[in-house]
């Protein structure tokens, strides 16, 4: 995939992601995928969105910087939202967020066998410590 295929097909997932729509999880990433450097599949990549969307039900993905290096891409962007029960070990206090999320990704045959993503959980709790 080109670079310009990177960014438009990572556009759209962003864009899945943002509509909450993660039953379209199955055009982006494989069904073994390694995630954390662990292996592991769609369906975790599925509950670990949905853990996110319980906890934070108006979680939005920004797209801050995209670095593409061949089949590799790799992520800085603002997480936001208002959480509605704990998460990353912060309590909700009805305290918007913004957090920056680090994530890296392989792409495969049109999709991503490969996903590491850490949030900045530090920022978090002090957000929402007021």
């Amino acid at each position: 995939m080109s670079d310009t295929g990177l960014r438009d097909f990572y556009g759209r997932y962003i864009e899945a992601l943002n509509a909450h729509e993660f039953d379209r999880m199955d055009e982006f990433v494989h069904e073994s995928i390694v995630l954390h450097s662990e292996p592991s599949s769609r369906a975790a990549v599925v509950a670990q969105l949905n853990s996110i969307v319980d906890a934070v039900p108006d979680f939005h993905w920004e797209i801050r910087e995209l670095a593409i290096n061949g089949d590799s891409l790799a992520a800085r962007l603002a997480n936001t939202g208002t959480p509605a029960k704990e998460w990353l070990g912060a309590a909700p206090t009805g305290t918007s967020i913004e957090i920056v999320e680090y994530a890296i990704y392989r792409v495969r045959d049109g999709k991503f066998p490969h996903m590491s993503v850490v949030h900045d959980a530090e920022v978090l709790r002090k957000q929402l410590a007021g």
